[in-house]
């Protein structure tokens, strides 16, 4: 596999950085923005609509882009460098792309047209109280009457929630299945709260709220909706990796010109292997992180939830490491809110939890050693 960039990556990632930059590239800026409604800067939405990012995973016909999973990846590891509050792994990746999968051409053309433009958020109403990450939806049910569809129950937490102007809302079917189902924001009771990394997030309570199936009515879609979740997990890999890069750049820095006893912290041999062992946990992420993002062009189902599960691991694992190490060798300012990798750490926490911590994908993987062919290391020598 050939991880490098061509030059039209090369080109987005710099001018999605430039765009980042001078938007969060001040700390305090992130952390002014964070502190108001809607927890995202409208202006940077707007401003990534224009240059086409919002739509860059979908169908020209559909008022996108057409481009791959790279140039996703692209984007979301320079939203990670800068910590970046935009929904832009929820609305576009997970809304978005189950949009794109299961949506009608009408639908899809209205909905994500929309999206693209930045006229219209869309946030994923799937977790739900009691339940964590399985695609299918068990609290919030559907029911038909003369082909209206109408939903209860409850969704929580549901990322931009209040903000979003249309829910994707995935709901438990009479006959059986998960449906997802579009709803007007205004016709649901939402509660918006802030979350601990800076972003926002919504209880959903529907009470027989009216809702539009996604696609054709009835149809069971919890297979598309694993397959987009674990393309969420790769992505938020990818995001997660710009945020370790920048922790580790900032407490090598540290390092370097924090003076004790006369002398740069890095010249005390203990703490230049702390950091040299971040370097090794992010490398080993980024390898498998790049390498799933690869494996999401086969479109092979059963291989993108294997190598999803993988990433989620490694990057679960080396996310927790770079972030409590950053704040340790950082010492007393590490744990300062003026400070920039105490938010790190918190966007690192935030992602492993997001689809799966490291525990949920390590116990996928173990259900699966069956699968494999029983190896004998006394019949390798």
């Amino acid at each position: 596999m050939d991880f490098t960039y061509d030059d039209e990556q090369d080109a987005l990632r710099d001018a999605v950085r430039g765009l980042l930059t001078k938007a969060y590239g001040d700390f305090e800026q992130r952390r002014q923005t964070s502190k108001q409604d809607p927890g995202f800067s409208e202006k940077t939405w707007t401003q990534m609509a224009e240059m086409g990012l919002l739509g860059l995973p979908f169908a020209e016909d559909d008022g996108g882009v057409g481009a791959g999973p790279v140039e996703i990846a692209i984007v979301c590891h320079e939203l990670g460098r800068v910590v970046a509050p935009e929904p832009y792994l929820h609305a576009v990746v997970l809304a978005g792309g189950l949009v794109a999968a299961c949506g009608s051409a009408e639908q899809r053309g209205e909905l994500l047209g929309s999206l693209a433009a930045g006229e219209r958020l869309l946030a994923f109403a799937h977790d739900e109280p009691g339940s964590r990450w399985a695609p299918e939806a068990t609290a919030v049910s559907a029911t038909e009457d003369g082909g209206s569809w109408a939903l209860t129950g409850t969704k929580e937490p549901v990322v931009q929630g209040a903000r979003a102007e249309t829910l994707v809302v995935s709901a438990r079917l009479p006959d059986g299945g998960t449906g997802l189902f579009v709803v007007d924001g205004e016709a649901c009771e939402r509660t918006g709260y802030p979350t601990y990394d800076g972003g926002r997030a919504a209880k959903v309570v529907l009470d027989a709220t009216a809702a539009t199936p996604l696609g054709e009515p009835g149809r069971d879609l919890t297979a598309s909706i694993a397959t987009i979740l674990d393309l969420g997990r790769i992505m938020a890999g990818n995001q997660a990796l710009g945020a370790m890069e920048v922790a580790l750049a900032q407490t090598t820095a540290y390092l370097k010109s924090r003076k004790q006893f006369g002398v740069p912290l890095s010249t005390f041999q203990a703490l230049t292997f702390r950091a040299a062992d971040m370097y090794v946990s992010l490398e080993l992420a980024t390898s498998v992180v790049q390498w799933a993002t690869m494996v999401i062009e086969t479109g092979d189902p059963v291989a993108l939830h294997d190598a999803a599960a993988r990433a989620g691991l490694q990057v679960s694992r080396a996310g927790r490491h770079v972030g409590q190490e950053a704040i340790q060798l950082h010492g007393g300012i590490g744990m300062t809110a003026e400070y920039a990798v105490g938010t790190y750490t918190s966007v690192l926490t935030m992602l492993e939890h997001l689809l799966g911590d490291g525990t949920h994908h390590l116990a996928a993987l173990a259900g699966r050693v069956g699968e494999h062919e029983d190896l004998d290391p006394l019949a390798m020598t």
